[in-house]
Order: C-alpha cells, then structure tokens, then sequence
C-alpha cells in the first residue's frame, strides 16, 4: 500500500508537470500570433508612409547609373525603387526582363556597376511571402480568435455545471494525519469518540450485537478548543477518508445549489467508505427553520438543512460512514437536525483545566528551546481561561520575542509578555500627558486596592498603565479555578471594576472616558445576577427575556422591566459606595502605588504585596 501511494504521488506531480508546459506552449502560441499580427499591421503602415517622391523612366535610371549618381536600386517584382543623388526615386521594367541583362544591353558593364558601387537588392522572394501571410494571416487569426471564444465559452458552461459539486476538502488516509496523541486537554471529547473510531475500525464486532452505526456526532465548544482538530484526529485514529467542508461553503447565489452540494458530498463520501464527512460551523445552514426569512419562507439555506436531513436518515445499517459536525451556537440549531438518529452523540468541549493546560503546553512546545528555569506548572496555572489555539499562540509570540532579542532560548519573561499580549494585546507607547498618566496609574491603583480588600478576588498579578490595545493601563489578577460563582464573588468583582472611576472621583473630583469598559463589564455582571441568576430580591426567577427571533416581543413586562433596572442600579451603586470606602480608608496605600506606577510603569505581584502588606479582610458596613 505504501508503494503504490508513493506511486501515486508521483503520477500527480507527473500530471501537474504536464499542466503547466501545456500551459506554457499555450501562451507561446498566442503570443507568436500576436506578434505576427503586429508585424503585419507595422509592414502595412511602413508601405503606406514610404513612397518615393518622383517616377522616371528606365532611361533615366541607366542613364543615372552610367553617370555615377546611383547608390542603391531595390527590385521588387517590376517595380525599382532608385537611390540618386540622394533622392527617392522610382521606375518600372517589363515583366520577366532582367536587370543585369538591360543593363549589358545598355552598354553598363558589371565592371561599370561595380565601380560606381550600386547596390541592387532584389526583394521578390521577400515579397511573396509578405503577399501569402497578408492574406492567410488574417484568415488564421481569426479562426483562432474563434477558437479561444469556444474554448472560454466550454470552460464557462463547465464551471455553471460545477455549482453543484461540493467544494469538500479531501485528507485521505494515505496522508500523514493527526491522531488523538496529538490532541490535549479533551479527554472526555477523546473518549466519546474512541468508540466511533472503533466502529469504523471493527464493524464486524458491532454488527454482530445487533448495533446500528453512529450516524453522526455534533461537537459544541467555544472556539479554539480544538474541534477542527479532535475531527481529523478521529479521522487519524480510524484511518479513513476525512471529507471536511465549512457549512457556508455550501451556499452560493444560485437557488438549489446548496442541495446539490450537499448530495455531491455524501455521494462522493459513500463511494469511499467507510469515511468520515466533517461539517465546520454547521450553525451557517443548521438554523432553526422559518426564523431565516423576513416572513419565515423557504430560502436556499432551508433548502440545504433539509437535504442534509435527507441525506442522514438515508444512511443504511450497512453503511460505514459518521458525519461530525462542530458549532459553537448549539441553541440555534433546529430541532430535527440534532435529534437521535441523526447526531446521536453530544460532544461537549470546554476550555481546558489546569491538567489540560499543561498537556497541550506540552504538545505546541515541542520543537522550541526552553531554558530549564521554566515552570510548566506556573505557566498553565497562570493561563486560566485560554483556550487550546490562544495557548498555542502564546508560545509562538514566545518564540518570536525571543528571536527578536536574539536569545537562544525562551525564558519565564517571554511567556509571562506572551500571555498578556495574547489576551490583552501588544505594547502601545503613546504620547501622554503627565496629567493622562497620572489619573492612568490612579485609576489602575484604585483597582488593585479595592481588590487587595476584597476576601474573594484572586490575588493581584500585575499592575502596569502601559498601553495595550485599545485600554490605556490593566490590572491582572492571577486566576484559579471555579466551578461555579458565588453572589459574594460576582458582586466583588462588580465593586473591583468600579474601583477605578472611584479612584479618580476621589483623588481628582473628576470622571474621564476611560472607566467605560469597566462600567460596561460591572453592568453586565449586575444584569446577570438580576436576570439570569435570579440572586436579586425580584426571586429566583428567570427575567432574560430571551426572543427566538427579531420579530417576538420580548417576554418581560414594561413594570417588571423597570424594576430590574432598578435592581440593576441599587447593586452598582452599591459597589460604588463601597469602593469608595476602601479607598477612603487606604489613601496612604493609594497615593504609594501610584507614585510607584509612575515611576516603574509595571508592578508585579510580587512587589505589589510588598508595598501594600499581605491581604486583609476589613470589615465594611453593608447597607
């Protein structure tokens, strides 16, 4: 199998090979064409605009030549074209009679011509064949004009008919592919699929206990956790044929198309079996059908969702063929798509533990230089909330840093500088003020006060009013794992994130545009308790007013709208109160780590426990 798969290479670089010196002769012929084109046109005009300026009789040519004055004489057909004196002149002889002949009959000797250095150039030969491509040039132009419009013509009608073929990309099993060792972080993913592989590797066993096949697997996770991965990994592990389309590939402009791509696919699909069809982002087709149109109609993209459920229950016991879909809306996906028989399997991905972390740092960093002072374990304990694809980003800005100052390996600073601009961007040096910088390095200090009294925050990790992106200064906290939120630690965060707008209120008697993110972040967190969470005094109740679509009014009275803004309001002024508070109380503390920022820029966790002692759990009124 290997043999002829190499085999198979070759006659594909053969092939391709051929392609392009077919292609290459291609644009030599059309080009010599053109040229002969040009060539005929420039000796068209050259004609026209060379005409001598007086005819003389043959006499007078002999008559010239026996006197010295002839330079040059140009004979074309009957036709002399003579250089005398320097002018232009012309002359005919008869038809069939030689020159040199009259010219001996004349009593002009070869020895005479010679001497007076005339120049005779007879262009006949010349001339007959300009007279044969004059007229047969045009004739082959413009058959090959015809030619080429056919040609384009065929070529367009094919690739009208081509709509309907699917645009899947095809990894077969004899290409080097991904397995589950290459795959972190997803244990429970990896082992929902396991059995899939091993139906496709062993159907016989399955069939014997009267099991149908897995018809299909739907994978919901955020984005970059690795479903696109954890698909052709399944597709490794079963060494099959992986078909891997994106939903919206299979729309187009033209009505039905989707359809027929879709029937293209899984035709293409079963005449490989057993193979797996993997969909990319199914929510572009999967919607929930008569919410896609204005009027709830039947568009081109229903069209496509029904044939793919077609398409799925026209599966048979005997068939060996899984199709994987992956998405990260699974709320808006329709009913019949996701039911048993169709997608039985849930697969459920979520941003990696700590373990997880730590495997996948493994995998991506395979091929760097690492110093030996780097602690793997503090990186992922560090990387809280990073997904599979922003870990493997991360070690690649690693990289790139370090071989941007010339290091010869990657050390702790270069991760720690990766992972903050991973998730918060590059450095920005921007011309400030030393007004901006100092209400920057309050501002970042009142969230980091607030935060060191705060029992529930995870404990500060950097403090810097370096700019990146689009905020100004950042304050980290140094994240751990939670299963689940509290009230206590939601409205902590809230009256953290107003920490800031409180620091410049109280050093400043001023509010400025940069708490705005805060403000929207502390909004949020209190909508959620209200609403979602029901931890207000309105009750247990859910209050989101979700709306299937655009068109449904929302399921929340007006009366009861306004008294959740009113929650809303009553929590973040109560935050607000409180970080003010705080603030009051450690003025002294305030005032030194601002100072501190100025100065330094960044202060680490480390240093910032230094200048402000370790945490304290004061005691705060509650109203």
């Amino acid at each position: 199998m290997p043999a002829n798969g190499k085999n198979n290479k070759n006659n594909k670089k053969h092939r391709i090979v051929r392609v392009k010196v077919n292609l290459s002769w291609k644009n030599l012929f059309l080009y010599g064409f053109l040229a002969l084109f040009l060539v005929f046109i420039f000796m068209g005009f050259a004609q026209q605009s060379i005409t001598p300026t007086q005819t003389v009789p043959l006499s007078k040519v002999i008559s010239d030549v026996k006197e010295g004055k002839v330079s040059e004489i140009s004979i074309s057909d009957n036709k002399l074209t003579v250089t005398s004196s320097g002018k232009a002149l012309e002359s005919f002889k008869e038809p069939g009679s030689n020159m040199y002949q009259l010219f001996k009959d004349s009593g002009v000797s070869q020895d005479a011509i010679n001497k007076t250095k005339v120049v005779i150039k007879d262009q006949a030969g010349l001339n007959s064949w300009i007279n044969i491509l004059s007229s047969i040039l045009p004739i082959i132009l413009m058959v090959a004009f015809f030619y080429f419009i056919f040609r384009q013509a065929r070529g367009a009608q094919e690739n009208i008919f081509s709509f309907g073929q699917s645009r899947a990309k095809l990894f077969s099993k004899d290409t080097p592919g991904i397995t589950f060792a290459d795959v972190a972080g997803v244990d429970e993913a990896k082992q929902e699929l396991t059995e899939i592989v091993d139906f496709l590797k062993n159907p016989a066993k399955y069939k014997a206990m009267g099991a149908r096949t897995p018809k299909g697997a739907l994978m919901i996770g955020p984005s970059g956790t690795g479903k696109t991965l954890l698909a052709r990994a399944t597709a490794g592990e079963a060494n099959v044929p992986f078909f891997s389309m994106a939903g919206s590939e299979f729309m187009e402009m033209l009505v039905g198309v989707g359809a027929s791509r879709v029937r293209d696919l899984f035709s293409t699909a079963k005449k490989a079996q057993p193979a797996i069809i993997f969909i990319d982002e199914i929510d572009a087709i999967g919607r929930q059908r008569g919410i896609g149109g204005v009027m709830g109609g039947h568009d081109e993209r229903e069209q496509t969702l029904n044939q793919i459920l077609v398409e799925m229950d026209g599966f048979s016991r005997t068939e060996q063929l899984v199709v994987i879909a992956a998405t990260n809306r699974p709320d808006v996906l329709d009913p019949a798509l996701v039911r048993p028989g169709r997608f039985d399997r849930r697969v459920i991905l979520d941003m990696p533990d700590v373990v997880g972390r730590k495997a996948i740092l493994a995998i991506h960093a395979k091929g760097k230089p690492f110093v030996k002072e780097v602690d793997w374990e503090k990186i992922a304990k560090r990387t809280v909330g990073f997904s599979g694809a922003d870990l493997e980003n991360m070690l690649n800005e690693s990289a790139i840093l370090a071989a941007r100052l010339s290091k010869k390996a990657i050390d702790m600073k270069d991760l720690e500088e990766a992972a903050t601009k991973v998730k918060l961007g590059p450095e920005k040096k921007r011309l400030q003020s030393e007004e901006d910088k100092k209400m920057t390095a309050y501002h970042e200090a009142g969230h980091a006060i607030v935060s060191w009294h705060m029992p529930h925050m995870d404990p500060v990790h950097r403090i810097s009013i370096v700019s990146r992106g689009l905020s100004l200064g950042h304050t980290m906290m140094e994240p751990t794992e939670h299963i689940h939120e509290t009230k206590t630690r939601l409205l902590e965060q809230v009256v953290v994130m107003l920490g800031g707008r409180a620091a410049e209120n109280l050093i400043f008697k001023e509010m400025t545009t940069g708490a705005a993110d805060d403000i929207a972040k502390a909004t949020e967190i209190a909508r959620a308790i209200v609403v979602e969470y029901g931890m207000s005094d309105l009750g247990p109740i859910n209050l989101d007013g979700e709306r299937r679509n655009f068109y449904e009014q929302s399921n929340v009275s007006p009366s009861m709208a306004a008294k959740i803004d009113q929650e809303i309001k009553k929590i973040t002024d109560e935050a607000y109160k409180q970080a003010t508070e705080i603030l009051l109380k450690q003025r002294k503390r305030l005032d030194l780590l601002a100072e501190e920022l100025l100065k330094k820029e960044t202060i680490e966790g480390e240093e910032f426990v230094r200048l402000t002692g370790p945490k304290k759990l004061p005691v705060i009124s509650k109203t």
